[in-house]
């Protein structure tokens, strides 16, 4: 069985004692397999932050430098300095906004971090000490989870452990694995939504929805890890009183909602959140085949400086990954990850260029599972993937670290 299949311990039976006998979905407790995922991701934290160390001495930004930059300056990198002026100054300051000359766009970012870096700075004096705290937290819980996740797929429970390790070694060497460790927001939002994934597959639709909620106050694409939860309720729930716990599924509409009226306080626009995406990244709604004809003219029509070039080949190649991935997702029958996959491919996919897919692939976490099951039937997908993709990601870290990120 590939672990695309859906298992049949999804389902939980109805009665008490078949309940007792369901199979088992790791949830609490740190076992050896729990220890090994954490040891990779101490490992690759050094691997990582040695990366951030050398970069500041072999790239700064004046070659005839004689001084490297301080302890996180390599980290303090585009939307960071978004995250810390909410975190300083919320979202309009001395009265400025949208309607300001040289406006910022801060309104397109959720409050989740932000706010949670305004929380861990009145015990961290260092605001980019205080970021870094939370994704280094944030991402051992992730990892946690993505872990047990994968394991719960294992076709056979003795190689449960294997995969938990395989797919978060793929996870942690990912081409875009360094955001993991900046001050943003895919550890945080990953520490919510992958335990609220463990949770579903429980039927433990309370917690599930709670945390899918806190995942929404991070980023927007809460609201398709959402739609995912209501899937994989409405293809598992079978139990009667299982239906009784339909209204906690629209809980993780709550923050959004809530975001969406404080800023139309602020502005009179319900939609001031989407807007200012679309002022500052160009995220306004173009059809999927004009996002790809832009960004492939972008890659290769030699309109673009060669670094964004670069990066637009990456938009593009990461676009037939998440379709490829999608597509084996509903031929397996995995409904709930398919329509999770699909919206975000639809969400990053509709503007007038793709922005941000690959950094989006640490979210897909049905690609991580799903690798580490493939590489456990062949062998040799971890000795390609170590040899192709270890490297990318060494180089994208560069990138990032050096303040040469394109897109």
């Amino acid at each position: 069985m590939s672990l695309l299949n859906p298992p049949r311990r999804d389902v939980r039976p109805t009665t008490p004692a078949a309940g007792r006998a369901a199979a088992r979905v790791p949830w609490p407790g740190a076992g050896a397999a729990d220890r090994e995922v954490l040891w990779l991701y101490l490992l690759t934290r050094v691997g990582i932050w040695t990366t951030a160390y050398c970069t500041r001495w072999l790239f700064a930004d004046d070659g005839k430098a004689r001084y490297a930059g301080s302890f996180f300056s390599s980290w303090q990198r585009w939307d960071w300095w978004h995250y810390l002026h909410i975190a300083q100054s919320g979202y309009f300051p001395d009265g400025r906004g949208p309607w300001s000359a040289g406006w910022d766009n801060r309104e397109a970012f959720f409050p989740g971090f932000p706010f949670l870096l305004r929380a861990v700075h009145t015990v961290v004096p260092s605001w980019p000490a205080a970021g870094a705290l939370i994704s280094f937290v944030a991402g051992g819980v992730a990892v946690l989870a993505l872990g047990r996740i994968a394991r719960s797929y294992a076709p056979r429970p003795e190689r449960g452990g294997a995969a938990g390790s395989r797919a978060t070694l793929f996870f942690l060497l990912s081409p875009c694995a360094v955001f993991l460790a900046a001050g943003y927001t895919e550890a945080l939002f990953l520490a919510f939504a992958l335990p609220a994934w463990l949770a579903a597959r429980r039927q433990e639709w309370a917690r599930a929805a709670v945390l899918v909620c806190l995942a929404t106050t991070v980023r927007v694409s809460g609201l398709f890890l959402a739609a995912a939860l209501a899937v994989h309720f409405l293809t598992t729930a079978r139990a009667p009183g299982h239906w009784w716990r339909v209204p906690w599924l629209a809980l993780p509409a709550l923050p959004p909602l809530l975001q969406s009226w404080y800023l139309h306080a602020h502005t009179g626009d319900w939609m001031a959140w989407k807007h200012a995406e679309e002022r500052g990244w160009y995220r306004d709604f173009h059809t999927p085949w004009e996002a790809w004809q832009n960004t492939w003219h972008a890659a290769f029509g030699h309109a673009q400086s060669l670094g964004y070039a670069l990066m637009c080949q990456a938009e593009l190649l990461t676009m037939v990954v998440g379709l490829v991935l999608c597509g084996v997702l509903l031929r397996r029958q995995r409904w709930a990850e398919a329509v999770y996959i699909a919206l975000s491919l639809w969400a990053l996919g509709t503007s007038y260029w793709y922005t941000s897919l690959p950094r989006a692939t640490l979210l897909w976490w049905p690609l991580w599972a799903g690798l580490a099951a493939w590489s456990l039937r062949r062998p040799r997908v971890t000795t390609a993937y170590l040899a192709v993709v270890a490297p990318l990601s060494a180089v994208v870290a560069v990138t990032f670290l050096s303040g040469r990120w394109a897109g």
